[in-house]
């Protein structure tokens, strides 16, 4: 049977946690890696409810999206809702495993279900990310058997060579190498305390940083030199597949009423906090859950309308009239998170245990229309 760590790499290759934001808690929040497991329930917020319902539906694992754990415990006595979760898993052997901005911040993430929802056509990142990539640089000798093509082959595999949708990317370059292997050596090339000279490719490949160990552990596997030359850079380009937010066209511009009531309908929302505006909506940018702090970005794409949550009143002034904002609400915008979820542990283990929904309402924000 799987186990919750099997769970957690998947959701992790998905989402790696290297992607969250400095100030989340993404992970397994609490209980065994080694558990198998019996059910998962998915759920925006896990809460003592939440947790009640895994235990009566037979799962032993409450996937959801916002973290339990934002802040360290110091104790464990029952005192809010955060450790009365905790506590209600601990007593009936449930564990908490949540994907947030991790799951935010990638290209199929929660944003481009969003945008799926609306619609949105050629999406990309509305703000990438930087300082997730790094370049490596390798040296290997030209000879008949092609070790470059199998270094390449090696590194691709680990993770290296992806860009956007491009994959075995690398340059590649022809030089002299120089060395002197010393006593006690046993080099590939060359004897012992005698000068060589060797016609070498060097390769540069990109990698996500936090694929660093698994593609230098491949070079070092895969590369005829007994002490392999690398150098690896850091980068500050833009990730263009990591970073919060999306940007996309509907099929066709909409009178803004009309695009407001296919927010109401694609998400099934009663109320659209909005801004005026008086142009058609062709061009939307998104943000799931709280995403304000991204309406300059939206405006600088040329977006007709930016839809995410948690609006504050001084904060709808910010589009100047440039575009309309639009507040459908943190967990309305979100909602469709277990979507995600239920397609990769279905993909990954099929019907090997249940994937249930929850049924325990979580959102705090309630509506009168």
């Amino acid at each position: 049977m799987p186990t919750v760590q099997d769970l957690a790499q998947l959701i992790e290759a998905a989402a790696p946690l290297a992607y969250q934001e400095s100030y989340d808690n993404a992970g397994l929040q609490c209980g065994l890696p080694e558990a198998e497991i019996t059910g998962v329930l998915l759920a925006l917020d896990c809460t003592p409810a939440v947790v009640a319902e895994a235990a009566r539906r037979g799962c032993n694992v409450v996937l959801c999206h916002h973290p339990v754990i934002f802040r360290p415990l110091k104790r464990l006595t029952g005192k809010g809702l955060v450790e009365q979760t905790i506590m209600a898993a601990l007593k009936t052997d449930v564990a908490i495993y949540a994907a947030h901005t991790n799951l935010d911040n990638v290209r199929q993430g929660v944003n481009a279900r969003l945008a799926a929802k609306l619609g949105l056509l050629n999406t990309r990142i509305l703000a990438p990310q930087t300082g997730t990539l790094a370049r490596l640089t390798t040296y290997v000798p030209d000879q008949p058997d092609d070790p470059a093509g199998r270094v390449l082959a090696a590194l691709y595999a680990a993770g290296a060579g992806q860009v956007g949708n491009y994959t075995d990317c690398s340059f590649q370059s022809q030089g002299t190498g120089t060395f002197t292997p010393g006593a006690g050596t046993r080099p590939a090339i060359g004897t012992e305390n005698q000068p060589a000279r060797v016609a070498e490719t060097r390769l540069d490949v990109l990698l996500p940083l936090h694929r660093q160990a698994a593609v230098l552990a491949a070079l070092r596997q895969a590369h005829p030199y007994e002490e392999v030359a690398y150098e690896l850079v850091k980068l500050e380009n833009q990730h263009q597949d990591v970073g919060a937010g999306l940007v996309g066209e509907l099929p066709q511009a909409l009178p803004p009423a009309e695009f407001r009531k296919h927010l109401k309908t694609a998400l099934g929302v009663p109320v659209v906090r909005h801004t005026a505006f008086e142009k058609e909506i062709k061009k939307v940018a998104l943000c799931g859950g709280a995403g304000s702090f991204l309406t300059g970005a939206a405006v600088a794409t040329g977006a007709d309308a930016y839809v995410t949550g948690d609006v504050k009143y001084h904060e709808f002034f910010v589009p100047e009239g440039q575009l309309m904002l639009c507040d459908v609400g943190h967990f309305e915008s979100e909602q469709f998170t277990g979507e995600i979820f239920r397609d990769l542990l279905l993909a990954a283990f099929g019907r090997t245990f249940a994937v249930l929904f929850a049924d325990t309402p979580t959102n705090p924000v309630q509506y009168d229309c």
